[in-house]
């Protein structure tokens, strides 16, 4: 049996290491990396350029959440005219991509061949040059968080 005073050792060894362990620690975890916010996995593996190594990209877990909603910008492709309609419309691309390579993209999904053009309008309004980049797009035409673009096989508007 202990006396009183190994109680009281061990109850202050106790306290002590609870005081240790901080109290900010929640119980569900931010998003580790680019690969677990969902909505358009298929596109990050296609257009995806934002560092996925955890070390580099996770400084803090508040941080990291945070860092990988800001590269995030979600498109909304739309058929127009005689082009195919994609089964997916929605995806999720990182805002430094060039409006060409998401043209590159496209082609390749809808598998169109090389020699055949592809047209993309923003709003229904212009087409982008090929180096516009995606989050320049959103910050000037974006709406309801998303950036609508329409693309097709033939010049439809301007």
């Amino acid at each position: 049996m202990a006396t009183k005073e190994e109680e009281r050792v061990n109850s202050t060894t106790t306290d002590a290491k609870i005081e240790e362990t901080p109290d900010n620690s929640t119980t569900e975890d931010p998003p580790a990396s680019l690969e677990t916010i969902p909505e358009g996995n298929a596109t990050r593996n296609e257009l995806q350029t934002a560092p996925k190594d955890k070390s580099k990209s996770m400084i803090s877990s508040s941080f990291t959440y945070n860092f990988t909603a800001n590269f995030i910008v979600d498109i909304l492709l739309k058929a127009t005219a005689n082009a195919p309609i994609m089964k997916q419309k929605k995806w999720s691309v990182c805002q430094d991509n060039p409006i060409g390579r998401i043209s590159e993209f496209i082609k390749k999904y809808l598998k169109l061949d090389p020699n055949e053009r592809l047209f993309l309008y923003v709003n229904q309004t212009f087409a982008p040059a090929p180096d516009q980049t995606v989050k320049n797009l959103y910050d000037c035409y974006g709406a309801d968080g998303k950036l609508v673009i329409h693309y097709c096989k033939s010049q439809a508007w301007g």
